[in-house]
């Protein structure tokens, strides 16, 4: 079973990778719209961000809140586009990791009192696990919602 699933990783490599090379594509920029937000990340790995406003076959242009900034093809690493999608599934798996990591906690310090005496209420590990769960659920939920996901445009494929 070992060996099939070492095949199939090594199979799937072009898929990835081909998938991969299509960033690196400075005609994506031709599909921003004027406007958009996007983000520059230079090969110093300075970052502009402000509204996209062209691209020619040399440069791109956006306007920041200082002015408008021209970059040079050479000079650009990366171009994401600033959109925050995915917001109900950032927040689903964020509710999910959560619950898990706060059901975790609340089960490992769950368990019977020293002295029964001296505990206010007893609660199993089960029953803390999952009040724990339910603040880490929120918590997580409100991390994920605000997680920001942002597609790249262009990157500069290989050592730079």
């Amino acid at each position: 079973m070992r060996s099939v699933l070492i095949a199939v990783c090594i199979l799937g490599m072009p898929w990835v990778s081909s998938a991969q090379a299509a960033k690196s594509s400075w005609a994506n920029l031709n599909a921003l719209q004027p406007g958009e937000k996007i983000q520059v990340t230079e090969i110093s790995n300075k970052k502009s961000t402000g509204n996209f406003l062209s691209a020619t076959d040399a440069q791109i242009t956006l306007q920041e809140k200082s002015g408008e900034q021209t970059f040079q093809k050479q000079n650009v690493r990366f171009v994401w586009l600033m959109k925050n999608k995915h917001r109900l599934r950032n927040s689903l798996i964020g509710a999910g990791v959560g619950a898990g990591i706060g059901a975790g906690i609340g089960a490992a310090t769950g368990g019977p009192c020293k002295m029964p005496s001296s505990c206010f209420f007893y609660l199993s590990r089960p029953e803390q696990a999952a009040i724990f769960a339910v603040p880490g659920l929120a918590i997580g939920a409100a991390v994920g919602a605000l997680w920001p996901t942002h597609e790249v445009i262009y990157r500069v494929d290989g050592p730079s």
